[in-house]
């Protein structure tokens, strides 16, 4: 919202905005800018002769303003539209979508077009090391776009990719997530048919061949469909992978990349990039040369710092699926001989607070040595019958012969954690919040590991 907003104002609109809090960095970013924020939301905000109002999908009715805009009659829309109809018409969009993957499969492509000449604009829904920021609006006629199946508006609840005029599609993969307004699986494999029916004939969607919910949604698509994946079905398969400490290897259509990441999924990633990247005109080696330059995505597999031979990443996984296959990405990455991952996890998405995913958090937990729970956020906002069942999760993860703990608090947390680790070990923060500040205060507490 914040980088829609900076570019409308380049555009010659006055923009002022508000919302419950404005903090650093995006509130500096704005004000910069020259526009005006507003703390809290008062009906007051509203300017008296404001031309249009952009409703953010975390506004409800209740809101003050909303309720202004409404009794008011004036015309508003949601940040998708104002997307679609500002920065989209007329481009080649190119839509990265699917359950996991998609900021970094966004960030690949992005810096490949980047390097390859093409200055696309792009929309990331996080921070790639290769820019700036997240988010730029330039004259090319090419738009990488980060597509979230989340639903767009409090008046639109149709998921917000849907908005985005795509000529490429990337469908990672698909699984059940977003319990808070997808009723079940079939609910959000509707959203991506509908995604599909919307890509024209001269353009291409680029499927994980190997995910059969993936080549459900697409096998009645009207645009070409190109399978991509390890499987021997793939149209574009992947092959000849190898591991390296911080790097994997792997060849796609005849070409060997190098890529400074691990793990199966971040290599179905940028093989998703690389066909994507191709159909965008860029050259094999071309595209090997940015790709190999490419310095990965903030919060994923991140390396905080290391004391006493211990180390503490950062990782923005909260889906069972991504906590799973990070960990075994980690355990290859990071993990000294002998050495023990140490997973702390703080549920606080819409759908890990719930039971939907009660037996999966434990296999994904569970395949680390040892565990630190953090309470569930905001429990109370969940119907009980709905809520996480906290201590069959820890009995479920303790018969799997790990050790694992439930702590109040961040304070509680990092004490725990520093009586279980040992020089060799690592630790990994799994959560898609601040979660109170908790990589700096390992990093401060580790310093009275004895040394062992």
């Amino acid at each position: 919202m914040g980088a829609v907003a900076a570019a409308m104002k380049e555009r010659g609109y006055k923009i002022t905005g508000s919302d419950s809090a404005v903090y650093p960095p995006i509130s500096t970013f704005l004000e910069s800018r020259g526009i005006k924020l507003e703390r809290g939301y008062r009906a007051s905000n509203i300017p008296e002769k404001a031309y249009v109002i952009v409703v953010g999908n975390a506004i409800s009715r209740g809101n003050e303003e909303l309720e202004e805009v409404l009794n008011r009659k004036l015309r508003y829309v949601s940040m998708p539209e104002v997307l679609k109809e500002y920065f989209l018409h007329g481009k080649r969009n190119f839509v990265v979508s699917g359950t996991h993957g998609k900021t970094t499969t966004t960030s690949l492509l992005t810096w490949m077009l980047s390097k390859g000449g093409k200055d696309p604009s792009y929309l990331i829904g996080g921070i790639p090391r290769n820019f700036e920021g997240g988010a730029k609006f330039t004259e090319s006629e090419f738009f990488t776009i980060e597509g979230d199946e989340y639903d767009t508006a409090f008046f639109d609840k149709r998921s917000k990719f849907l908005h985005y005029l795509p000529e490429a599609v990337i469908i990672n993969n698909i699984e059940f997530d977003h319990a808070d307004i997808f009723e079940n699986l079939e609910a959000i494999k509707k959203s991506f048919r509908l995604l599909v029916r919307v890509v024209p004939r001269n353009g291409i969607i680029f499927a994980n061949g190997d995910d059969p919910n993936c080549l459900d949604v697409t096998k009645d698509s009207h645009a070409p469909v190109v399978k991509v994946g390890f499987g021997a079905n793939n149209d574009r398969r992947i092959s000849d992978v190898i591991y390296g400490d911080d790097s994997t290897d792997f060849t796609i259509n005849a070409q060997r990349y190098k890529l400074p990441m691990n793990g199966d999924y971040n290599v179905r990633n940028a093989a998703m990039a690389v066909c994507s990247a191709e159909f965008a005109g860029m050259s094999p080696a071309k595209i090997a040369d940015a790709l190999a330059a490419f310095k990965g995505v903030a919060r994923r597999q991140d390396l905080r710092g290391e004391v006493n031979c211990v180390k503490v990443i950062d990782d923005f996984g909260h889906h069972p699926t991504a906590i799973k296959e990070t960990t075994t990405a980690l355990k290859r990455r990071y993990l000294a001989p002998g050495g023990r991952l140490l997973a702390i996890f703080e549920p606080r998405s819409n759908s890990t607070r719930r039971k939907v995913f009660q037996n999966e958090l434990a296999l994904a937990l569970g395949a680390s040595e040892m565990v630190i729970l953090a309470p569930v956020a905001d429990m109370h906002k969940i119907p009980e019958a709905d809520r996480l069942d906290v201590d069959h999760l820890l009995d479920s993860i303790r018969t799997m012969g790990r050790e694992v703990f439930m702590e109040a608090d961040v304070d509680h947390i990092v004490a725990r954690a520093v009586t279980l680790v040992k020089p060799g070990d690592s630790i990994a923060v799994f959560s898609n919040g601040g979660f109170g500040g908790i990589h700096e205060k390992l990093l401060e507490a580790l310093k009275s590991l004895p040394t062992r």
